[in-house]
């Protein structure tokens, strides 16, 4: 833990809160992000088949049930909730999972359970398709799932590299934790993006593991960071200057009550966007405080987008979809489309090679 006394606000909001607005579904982003969803679901428990143990015949439309009935949803799963084998083109997906696990299956061949705070980044390239399936383990106990999914674009001179993941397990993604001079603190996890030291300290606290080789994230000038943001009650911390001209920066609000930012109070449920270039005083309220944090310099390129597909011109998104219709993006490897990866909890990436990694032990 680090002191952290550079809590000083600034003289007015208005220098470095550009806008404030409601958290919607899914929520708003800004180049290079196409799109951020927060799925927080209270499974039951499981009915020895991977699905919940609860009826699901009454008040759900199946295949593409996104009720919240009773705090869950099935989304396109029939019988296990998830979103069965689904194409993609074009750009990234980073899924960060903070409790409960996920089944990945690919075209490619590959496969992962992954969970506990894990990170995957997928790069879709120039296609690739996947089932991200939620299974029940437990049959005696809840299986909540909590997660978000990031979309992140990737600029034309990359939507047709070769696809790829990459496993960010819990126990190597950078934490630190800043405590404030009442010794409240402020926990902040880098998935992406260097955390700099506090004040004028010079060099950085904690530094991101490195992304997929043909990511926006990788390349320098990018200015790319995803942190999540945890304040104690009554916490003060601020939050650092990113690095670029240009760069845009959004925190998104969804757990607590009330967080002040550079001197204007924000309730739960919304998202702030932030002026890049300055320091941002937050100091929270009477309850703990939890955001996401989505930064990036645009890359400032024509979008044309059409469900699972990214491109920069409409004639590259109709030629997206015939090469999916004559190739599947290399067919579909999996008995089902939705495969579920046995009973065990233990977490594994199986690449397209072969390769199978695990998560180390934790010290």
């Amino acid at each position: 833990m680090t002191p952290d006394t550079d809590t000083t606000e600034t003289a007015s909001s208005v220098l470095s809160v550009l806008s404030v607005q409601p958290l919607g579904m899914p929520w708003d982003t800004i180049d290079p992000f196409l799109f951020c969803v927060h799925h927080d679901d209270a499974y039951p428990r499981g009915n020895g088949h991977y699905g919940p143990d609860d009826s699901l015949l009454a008040g759900r439309k199946m295949g593409s049930d996104f009720s919240r009935q009773d705090g869950w949803s099935m989304y396109h799963g029939q019988q296990v909730p998830g979103f069965p084998a689904h194409p993609h083109r074009g750009f990234e997906t980073v899924t960060i999972v903070r409790q409960g696990r996920i089944d990945h299956s690919d075209s490619l061949g590959a496969g992962a359970r992954f969970g506990g705070g894990d990170v995957q980044w997928l790069t879709a390239g120039k296609g690739i398709v996947h089932a991200e399936m939620f299974p029940l383990l437990h049959d005696d106990r809840p299986n909540p799932l909590e997660l978000f999914q990031i979309w992140l674009n990737l600029p034309a001179d990359s939507k047709m590299v070769a696809p790829h993941f990459t496993m960010f397990w819990s126990e190597d993604i950078p934490r630190h934790t800043f405590v404030d001079a009442a010794g409240r603190a402020t926990e902040v996890v880098v998935i992406a993006g260097d955390l700099p030291a506090p004040g004028h300290a010079g060099g950085n606290v904690a530094k991101p593991l490195a992304p997929p080789p043909d990511s926006w994230g990788a390349r320098l000038h990018s200015d790319l960071a995803m942190w999540t943001l945890r304040l104690e009650a009554g916490a003060r911390w601020t939050l650092p200057a990113a690095l670029g001209d240009g760069t845009r920066r959004k925190l998104y609000f969804f757990a607590g009550k009330e967080i002040t930012i550079d001197g204007r109070s924000v309730a739960v449920g919304n998202s702030v966007e932030v002026r890049a270039g300055a320091s941002v005083a937050l100091v929270n309220g009477n309850e703990p405080a939890e955001l996401l944090m989505l930064q990036g310099r645009p890359i400032g390129e024509p979008v044309a987008q059409y469900g699972p597909f990214v491109m920069n011109t409409e004639q590259e998104l109709r030629q997206a979809f015939e090469d999916y219709r004559r190739t599947e993006f290399g067919g579909w490897p999996w008995p089902d489309q939705a495969p579920v990866h046995g009973d065990e909890e233990d977490r594994f990436a199986r690449h397209a090679d072969g390769k199978t990694e695990r998560p180390a032990p934790r010290v």
